[in-house]
């Protein structure tokens, strides 16, 4: 693994679906040694691990399949476990405990450990046992009654964002009870899941209920509060634009030559705009419809109101910020060439942003003999082990 501030770390992964590779890509991405445990039965070399959706998810790992529920797998993921850092699961309960690879089975062996899990619903309550995925959770938080336009029905959030939020949330969890064990020695148990991480998502809309009771209902592609703000017309398409408060307001009136909507009085303050807020949108689109697009983004910018276009996501990669900022980087693999894969989005002084991955999304299995031989086993022993369908 190339150098980076967590390559002193070994990650033994094993999770699944998106949440949890979510979290151990962080771990992998900044240098950590993350071995990913799968089962043998039905590893394919080619099939979906070769795909956009698993190299992004799973590139910077190396892959040991192996049996959990054979006797001699168990033994030497616990080996594994003796060594490791930091464990990261995404099973359900029952399904750990009957497995043998909960927390205080691997505490046992490595108190210093740190064990992470993600879940849907959370490790208890009455959802405990449930089984979570992101549509399921988005309609549950309720993001989906405040997305989507007003009297249109609840609508989904066009990504998985409830898995990629708690996978999120639990790598700072790994990281923070890392830096309890830099000072205390001691491992712990850091857990979320999909459920609490969109409740924390809603933030300002939550908060607006539990302080007040108000339930928010869906703005469309209007800031629910701010005014103006949201979605507009060009004579060419739209553009998003923002010039709330008194400032934005007349820098927005005078790029456009907007004059009549400077003087309205129904727009004087911010209190005004906002009461007259749908009036106000059709007068917005009166002014802005006479410029295109690219006139429009460029004169409110220039007059420091933000506005940008609305890119599709071919278009967004293509961004000249966006390509400065070199979002997308090559990962070698072996077959298939150098795959173009998503980067970390945080950038540190002293780890500066690498112009590769160090590795493609291993196959399953790819790494099991090299893995299996740093631990310990001979030829012999793994060529026992790969006939009995161990490993």
């Amino acid at each position: 693994m190339g150098a980076g501030p967590l390559s002193h770390l070994r990650v033994l992964d094993l999770t699944h679906a998106r949440a949890g590779p979510t979290a151990v890509r962080l771990l992998a991405d900044w240098g950590a040694d993350v071995i990913k445990i799968e089962a043998p039965a039905g590893a394919s070399v080619t099939g979906a691990r070769r795909g956009p959706d698993e190299q992004n998810l799973h590139r910077n790992k190396r892959s040991l399949t192996l049996d959990l529920k054979q006797p001699e797998g168990h033994a030497l993921f616990m080996r594994l476990a003796r060594g490791a850092d930091v464990i990261v699961e995404n099973f359900k309960a029952e399904v750990k405990h009957r497995l043998g690879v909960d927390y205080e089975a691997v505490r046992a062996v490595n108190p210093a450990i740190i064990y992470a899990s993600i879940s849907g619903f959370g490790q208890d309550g009455p959802y405990g046992e449930r089984a979570g995925v992101d549509q399921i959770v988005q309609g549950m938080s309720g993001l989906m009654s405040v997305t989507g336009e007003p009297g249109g029905g609840p609508m989904r959030v066009g990504i998985a964002i409830s898995d990629t939020s708690a996978g999120m949330f639990l790598g700072q969890g790994i990281l923070l009870a890392l830096l309890h064990r830099e000072r205390t020695g001691e491992g712990q148990w850091v857990h979320t899941s999909l459920l609490e991480a969109m409740m924390n998502k809603l933030d300002f809309q939550g908060a607006r209920y539990t302080m007040s009771g108000e339930v928010p209902e869906p703005q469309g592609n209007d800031h629910p509060y701010q005014v103006p703000m949201g979605t507009f017309e060009s004579s060419d398409g739209l553009v998003n634009l923002a010039a709330p408060g008194a400032r934005l307001w007349q820098r927005f009136c005078d790029a456009l030559g907007a004059d009549g909507l400077r003087d309205d009085p129904a727009y004087a303050t911010g209190r005004d705009r906002a009461a007259n807020k749908d009036r106000l949108k059709a007068d917005i689109n009166a002014v802005t419809r006479g410029y295109t697009t690219a006139e429009l983004v460029a004169r409110l910018n220039a007059a420091g109101v933000p506005c940008g276009p609305i890119t599709d996501i071919g278009q967004a990669f293509e961004d000249p910020q966006v390509r400065h900022l070199k979002m997308a980087k090559p990962a070698p693999h072996e077959d298939l060439g150098d795959l173009m894969l998503i980067r970390s989005p945080i950038n540190l002084s002293g780890f500066p942003q690498s112009e590769r991955f160090d590795r493609a999304g291993p196959d399953p299995g790819q790494d099991s003999d090299s893995l299996l031989t740093e631990l310990g086993l001979d030829a012999a022993e793994l060529a026992d082990l790969r006939a009995r369908g161990i490993i």
